[in-house]
């Protein structure tokens, strides 16, 4: 049986049509991307099969038993807890069966007669999901996540705090069927590249929506792509996908062709007005009404075009003379100049927190410094696109918004656009511009906020995470546009292939203020990053053999004797380890002797690990 079958599934958001009639399935260890344009009902889809949403029509159906784990693109935390408070409350299938199970023991303590298999069953369950140690566990987990300060409130988390606080939770559980919504927005590329390798093995079967195109090529082996209503799976990588699809959308444009021309023959024999209405007359006229609807059933091509003309861009654009910005005791700039140049294409990277987005804001005026000059040409037109976008007014229409920035805006060739063609350039088609801001999906009002920025028409523009909650064909097209601007571009993201394609070279944000100017792509950087680690390491390793050979000529009679008698008392801790675990199952116990079992079994689990671990330090000494 597969892990999942989704059957004629279906889903309306009012009276608009996310999808309909989907059905397929996913087997163990398939990974599956879910491909398809933003307000197509993606993220609803996941949502319904994690059952936090319901279908109109069709079933979900999971395997008896499975593990689901779900990641939603944005956490819905209550930001009034703190992260200690949050572990203890949440949801995960670990936590939830540590309350089953001191729940059971308080229901015995009440009836000291009650048939205990309850908690021998619970006490097994207990054992397979190794939810004794569950505290250690979570420390272990968000100490990998870079999360320490568990006093902090979930509030004051940024963004990728708070996705890599979600992905720890989700992960705790060791799912064994995993459905990810964009999980790369807002994490580091270390992260990313870390998230790829778990993602990757074999035991773990996954369905996720993403952007990130290296990271779909190196995680996923099936794409599940959703057109006009239409499900195409393609067994490959997202190369694959585009090689197929152009095939597909090659021989529809043929079968088009082919019907327009057979519908003008067939329209000058209908003109003709054949008054012998014989059977076989009928028949082609009831054939021409099929011609006539195939040839001109033609799709709209939600293609953007966003060839604007640029401002007039002057001699002078910006000058940075030794700026200076910290923040308390965090520095973000030392001492930094730079000039920029005509049409240069710089890419920002650095770890989340060492002041890149700060770094923009003191480009763009909205924060100062607290010494140097910014000097800014006098034909510079900023356009700025941030992570945090603009507050949309839910009550006001898609065309509204826009009309706010401009009626009209001039295109390269000189001609005038309104607002309203240029929604439909840019996907959004006149049905949709008069809907409400509020009826909009995520990438949707991400879509419009980059059009409001365009419209602006800027001659130095900054991107700061534009890729995020964005579809695939929005990105491809937003690509070529960029790569036609003319003027100075900035971008920050962590989409390697996005950076790749559109950047010269890049501002790399080491921390302390520091700020290196490495003339590379992305990718090629990444690659010096890792050879410099893998050195780094190799020296240390070095350096930690030469100590553990010194240290092994000089073993004392003292520690022999340690590491022979603790051999002895682990062999004896594994022994009432295991007399504890079995008084546990004992029928009739009461509640005091339950718990007094259960502390004593705690501190000896710790203890034996504190000696395990002394015996491994000591046999690598031996």
């Amino acid at each position: 049986m597969n892990y999942l079958s989704v059957e004629s599934l279906g889903k309306n958001y009012g009276e608009r049509i996310l999808f309909e009639s989907l059905t397929f399935g996913l087997s163990q260890g398939d990974k599956m991307a879910l491909i398809a344009n933003n307000g197509t009902g993606k993220s609803s889809l996941l949502k319904i099969i994690a059952s936090q949403d319901i279908a109109d029509e069709g079933s979900v159906t999971l395997r008896k038993g499975i593990r689901v784990g779900y990641l939603a693109q944005e956490p819905n935390f209550d930001n009034t807890l703190t992260i200690s408070q949050l572990l203890k409350e949440s949801q995960t299938n670990t936590n939830k069966l540590i309350k089953e199970y001191e729940q059971a023991l308080a229901n015995i303590s009440k009836n000291k007669n009650l048939n205990n298999s309850e908690l021998e069953d619970l006490t097994n369950k207990m054992d397979n999901a190794n939810a004794w140690d569950y505290e250690r566990r979570i420390e272990q987990i968000l100490s990998k996540f870079n999360i320490n300060n568990l006093s902090l409130k979930v509030g004051e988390l940024s963004g990728g705090q708070k996705k890599r606080l979600s992905l720890a939770l989700l992960l705790l559980d060791e799912p064994e069927l995993l459905l990810l919504d964009e999980p790369t927005n807002h994490l580091d590329v270390d992260m990313i590249e870390w998230l790829e390798k778990y993602l990757q093995q074999q035991k773990i079967t996954l369905l996720m929506v993403t952007h990130d195109r290296y990271f779909l090529d190196r995680v996923c082996n099936h794409i599940l792509e959703l057109e006009d209503g239409k499900l195409y799976h393609h067994f490959g990588n997202y190369a694959y996908f585009l090689e197929k699809r152009a095939e597909r959308e090659g021989v529809y444009n043929t079968e088009l062709s082919k019907a327009n021309k057979l519908m003008k023959k067939e329209l000058e024999w209908m003109r003709r007005s054949p008054k012998a209405r014989t059977t076989k007359s009928k028949a082609r006229i009831t054939n021409f009404d099929k011609i006539k609807e195939k040839a001109t059933n033609k799709k709209v091509s939600q293609e953007l075009n966003l060839e604007i003309k640029m401002s007039r861009i002057g001699g002078k654009i910006l000058e940075l003379k030794k700026i200076n910005k910290s923040f308390g005791d965090i520095d973000i700039l030392k001492g930094f100049d730079y000039t920029f140049k005509k049409g240069e294409r710089i890419g920002i990277v650095g770890k989340n927190g060492v002041g890149k987005s700060t770094f923009l804001n003191i480009l763009t005026g909205l924060d100062t410094v607290d010494s140097g000059k910014v000097n800014v040409g006098e034909t510079i037109v900023y356009g700025y696109f941030t992570q945090k976008g603009i507050q949309l007014k839910d009550d006001r229409r898609v065309i509204d918004s826009l009309k706010d920035i401009a009626e009209v805006i001039v295109m390269a060739d000189g001609s005038k656009v309104s607002a309203s063609q240029m929604l439909t350039h840019f996907m959004f088609p006149p049905k949709t511009q008069h809907t409400f801001v509020s009826k909009l999906s995520g990438g949707e009002k991400r879509r419009l906020y980059l059009l409001m920025v365009l419209m602006k028409n800027p001659n130095f523009l900054i991107l700061d995470e534009p890729t995020n909650d964005l579809d695939l064909l929005t990105l491809n097209k937003l690509e070529e546009f960029l790569l036609q601007f003319s003027g100075c571009l900035i971008i920050v993201s962590h989409d390697r292939y996005f950076m790749d394609k559109l950047t010269d070279h890049l501002f790399v944000f080491k921390g302390d203020g520091q700020i290196k100017d490495e003339y590379c792509s992305y990718s090629e950087y990444r690659e010096k990053q890792i050879i410099e680690e893998k050195n780094t390491k190799e020296q240390r390793q070095k350096s930690t053999d030469d100590n553990l050979s010194v240290k092994k000529n000089k073993v004392s009679f003292k520690d022999k004797y340690e590491y022979e008698e603790l051999e002895k008392e682990i062999e004896k801790l594994e022994k009432q380890k295991q007399q504890f675990e079995n008084n546990l199952l004992k029928e009739g116990l009461s509640f005091e002797e339950i718990n007094t079992i259960s502390d004593n079994l705690g501190k000896l689990i710790i203890e034996l690990d504190q000696k395990t671990m002394r015996w491994i330090e000591l046999d690598e000494l031996m």
